[in-house]
């Protein structure tokens, strides 16, 4: 398995005396920084488990009624195929730029690159939204109503959110991991006293709604029919994104060839059960009635549903969004960054944005400039309007989607001379990847096909015919071509590699080492 795109020890790094190579040694990324559970936790909290929920809930409800818990679970499908993709290709190269850098070994390196780029921008559009919800839920927990209303208020401690996060994963892996383990607890708890009251008081008749008690029959996502469940899919599908987070600190998670996929999977499983706890809690305490007639408030809803189920108490629920946004906002620049670092090692993006901090060993240019790029864009987009950061949050799924396809399918090639040898190979690294990539794909076409109708904006308006959000995507996709064709011209050294397969040492099975064949 060739190693060049980490360290020094392969020809892509080439060149130099001893004492390069030893300085750009001692300058990598810090091995063994964090360990298995403080990668679960960080792939938890990439995915902002109660920013997501309350994001979603009404909407969801609102295609598919009662059966909202049965399209979560639907939706749990192609993100764990998905994650076994992540799994099988890390075990095979730990890069930090996962995606990037398996796609570049399976497929070339134009389509690695691309998707390098899509996982760097979700990044730019996601992290100041993030802390926007986490500075107007933690005013609104404070009592600080008149604030979280105040937009240069709230998009001031925005930035300043942003630079502590960034600051936070810079001084070091360690340190973050610290502050996600207290995050993920906060947040945990509280949803947690929050669905227990929730269907305490269903069960004790004393919902100040039009409560329904649960029923396993909610689990079936075919009940509410084939158009709601596509409808609830292009929706659920998305609360899972962000547990890959894990994956991108391979090269600092102790037992680095399988723990930080390990961690994805199960960020997955776990979000799954928080997900149908959480929603069980929340359709049988409110009815779909009330939960259909706010789902335009998006994570609103559920600060009013904090006072109904909580009362006083409420401001727990609303801390749980203040710290699962928080968190996310951290979480979110580590792929970002370090997908920025992979690429730029590779010379497929600026030198500069290589460089490891001696200090504390991470990526310190490359984090930097995603925050400062994610701050711009926030700023900017907040002056054209709040459905504008709406609008490049819905496009954010064009991107999502793209590049966890791409994973997908780059798992099948990559391993494709390995795949007929055992039914272990052909299912779970052939088929189940293919699978899920063929899911999202479909999801993908179908996000585009509703994204050309003005209509489904935030604010329904029309940006040069077509709606803002597929405007928004479109614009990135051909910024990256630009980019990466000037760049081609530029260093030309990336687009030298070729495509390669699966190291049959690192197959299921194999144990002798053998190097990685081109085709």
């Amino acid at each position: 398995m060739a190693q060049d795109g980490r360290g020094g020890g392969g020809h892509q790094e080439g060149g130099g005396g001893g004492d390069e190579r030893s300085a750009e040694a001692e300058a990598g990324l810090k091995a063994d920084a964090i360990g298995f559970l403080d990668a679960l936790v960080i792939g938890l909290n990439s995915t902002s488990p109660a920013y997501s929920l309350a994001a979603v809930i009404g909407p969801i409800v609102a295609v598919a009624g009662i059966y909202a818990p049965g399209v979560m679970l639907a939706s749990f499908v192609p993100m764990l195929l998905i994650a076994a993709a992540f799994y099988y290709l890390n075990k095979v190269d730990q890069d930090c730029g996962t995606t990037f850098s398996w796609v570049t070994r399976a497929m070339g390196p134009w389509a690695g690159w691309f998707g390098g780029w899509a996982i760097t921008m979700t990044g730019v559009l996601v992290v100041g939204s993030l802390a926007d919800v986490a500075v107007r839920f933690g005013l609104l927990a404070a009592g600080l109503d008149g604030a979280a209303a105040n937009e240069a208020v709230r998009q001031t401690l925005a930035v300043v959110v942003i630079l502590i996060m960034t600051a936070v994963c810079v001084i070091g892996t360690e340190m973050s991991a610290r502050v996600q383990d207290v995050l993920i607890l906060a947040q945990v708890f509280f949803l947690l006293v929050f669905a227990v009251v929730a269907l305490y008081r269903v069960y004790a008749g004393t919902s100040s709604l039009d409560a329904i008690e649960p029923s396993v029959e909610w689990l079936n996502p075919f009940g509410a029919g084939g158009a709601a469940l596509t409808g609830g899919l292009l929706l659920g599908v998305f609360i899972y994104w962000g547990w890959e987070s894990a994956v991108n600190l391979t090269e600092e998670v102790e037992d680095s060839a399988t723990a930080p996929g390990k961690a994805g999977i199960w960020s997955t499983v776990v979000l799954l059960v928080t997900y149908l706890s959480v929603g069980y809690a929340v359709v049988a305490y409110a009815g779909t009635g009330f939960l259909t007639r706010n789902a335009g408030q998006e994570e609103a809803v559920f600060g009013v549903l904090a006072h109904e189920v909580m009362g006083g108490w409420d401001w727990m629920v609303l801390l749980a969004v203040c710290t699962s946004a928080l968190a996310s906002t951290q979480t979110t620049i580590i792929p970002a960054s370090r997908t920025a670092l992979s690429m730029a090692r590779r010379h497929a993006l600026p030198p500069s944005l290589a460089r490891v901090s001696p200090r504390f060993r991470t990526p310190d240019v490359s984090t930097w400039w995603v925050a400062g790029i994610a701050i711009g864009w926030y700023l900017v987009v907040n002056q054209i309007s709040e459905n504008a950061l709406l609008d490049s949050l819905t496009a954010l799924s064009l991107l999502i989607a793209f590049y966890y396809a791409l994973t997908g399918l780059a798992c099948a090639v990559y391993y494709r001379r390995h795949l007929l040898e055992n039914l272990h190979n052909l299912l779970l690294i052939g088929l189940g990847p293919v699978v899920g990539a063929g899911l999202l794909i479909w999801l993908l076409v179908e996000s585009v096909h509703d994204m050309s109708d003005p209509r489904t904006s935030a604010g329904g308006v029309s940006w040069l015919g077509i709606s803002p959000p597929l405007l928004i995507g479109i614009g990135i996709a051909v910024v990256g071509v630009l980019v990466m064709c000037f760049w081609r011209i530029k260093d030309g050294r990336f687009w030298q590699e070729r495509r390669g397969v699966a190291d049959p040492a690192l197959v299921p099975g194999r144990h002798r080492p053998r190097p990685e064949s081109p085709v």
